[in-house]
């Protein structure tokens, strides 16, 4: 996800996030290419580039990551797995090498330097996202996609940095643009992730969006990075787009996950395991890595549901999430937490009325186990319920008694519902 300074109008660039943590496995770069990456600050060059050095060793991961215990991939695929599920990646390329994403991910285009296909992928940021949507299990790590059964389309369209400290490359709107339109078109995606931000608004891209969601292709990008001060970022913030935040593994809002009308959903993303370019793993963090999860689950309803509209998925989606603290709309959370079991399970309903509350509300001092920790988004749902439920069993006594004060009447209804 990016956080541009600097740049032109006309330029997009991609930046994975915040790569920080005890996890991040990111090794022989130089230190101006080091201090960039954990500043989180990007500086695109408009024009013509060169392609960069790919990305140095990483290493194999044991185990199963926190936010896979939580969402549960294994339960999932009891119930659809993405077979059949074209899902573009619209990023810096996805690296087809590493052995969780072979023969799942196709020729693609791509529209930075003119290559063959998108097969390249020098920054890791593209990889990292296809292997979270659809990277398989492997006996040797706990890592995994959550629809493993879908297929990737790689789409590059820029490169965030490079190993020399010296160049960096960014596609022009226009080439941004037109990924979108290939990819909804003659790419016949399904879904479509975008895990970047563009340093402004952009009357092509949005025509672009726009001709995705006639489409019938569900659209999915990321909240941005730029916290609290970030503002609305685009093309989260363009209409049909499924704007997706950050949580950590606590379940409260990351600090850097940008609130705005634009956020719908969030889910995990900070400290996020994923697959790297060749093999191996790193962990890395943002709303870049939040927002394939979403994807991912957009994917299994596309396969579970065939018949049902991208609109009828997203309504899926928002609809099943664990529930915003306080039970509304939040400019933080948006709906909730992803819960993607539930979007999978449950039975379609009406979707819920816009609210939205004026700041994001923290869900600061809850802690346990990640499948734990998504319970508290429900808390506030089910005290509502539970409050309906009173106030309806209220009404009923009061009509019964033809709303007199509880006495010898009431004394013998309460006999009766006793024997």
């Amino acid at each position: 996800m990016a956080v541009v300074v600097g740049a032109q109008p006309a330029a997009v660039s991609i930046y994975a996030g915040r790569w920080g943590g005890p996890g991040v496995f990111v090794m022989r770069l130089p230190v101006a290419v080091l201090v960039g990456l954990v500043a989180g600050v990007v500086v695109p060059v408009v024009g013509p580039v060169g392609a960069a050095p790919c990305v140095g060793a990483s290493v194999e991961f044991a185990g199963v990551p926190g936010e896979l215990r939580s969402y549960s991939p294994v339960r999932l695929a009891g119930l659809a797995t993405g077979a059949g599920v074209r899902v573009a990646v619209i990023d810096s390329g996805v690296d087809a090498r590493n052995p969780q994403l072979k023969g799942r991910v196709s020729a693609g285009r791509d529209l930075l330097h003119g290559a063959a296909n998108g097969r390249r992928d020098c920054v890791g940021h593209g990889t990292a996202v296809a292997g979270i949507i659809a990277g398989s299990p492997s006996g040797r790590t706990g890592v995994s996609g959550l629809a493993p059964g879908a297929s990737i389309v790689p789409v590059r369209v820029s490169e965030d940095s490079d190993l020399d400290g010296s160049r960096s490359g960014s596609s022009s709107a226009a080439s941004f643009a037109e990924a979108i339109r290939w990819a909804a078109g003659p790419a016949k995606a399904d879904v479509i992730n975008i895990s970047l931000v563009m340093p402004a608004e952009d009357v092509g891209v949005k025509a672009a969006i726009a001709a995705a969601v006639r489409a019938d292709v569900v659209v999915v990008a990321a909240a941005g990075n730029g916290g609290v001060d970030g503002g609305v970022a685009f093309p989260a913030g363009y209409p049909g787009v499924v704007g997706v935040g950050a949580v950590t593994a606590e379940g409260v809002l990351a600090q850097y996950s940008q609130p705005g009308v634009h956020v719908d959903v969030v889910a995990f993303g900070d400290g996020v395991t994923v697959v790297s370019p060749g093999a191996g793993h790193r962990v890395v963090q943002g709303t870049s890595f939040a927002a394939p999860f979403v994807s991912a689950t957009a994917a299994l309803l596309r396969e579970r549901f065939p018949e049902e509209s991208a609109e009828e998925i997203v309504g899926r989606l928002l609809r099943s999430a664990d529930p915003a603290p306080g039970g509304v709309r939040s400019v933080g959370y948006g709906w909730g937490l992803l819960n993607p079991y539930r979007a999978l399970s449950e039975e379609a309903g009406p979707r819920p009325a816009v609210v939205v509350s004026a700041s994001p509300v923290p869900l600061a001092g809850r802690g346990g186990p990640a499948w734990v920790r998504a319970g508290w988004f429900a808390a506030g749902g089910v005290g509502g319920v539970v409050f309906v439920g009173v106030v309806v069993w209220v009404v009923v006594r009061g009509r019964r008694r033809g709303w007199h004060p509880a006495s010898a009447a009431g004394s013998t209804d309460h006999d009766r519902m006793l024997g």
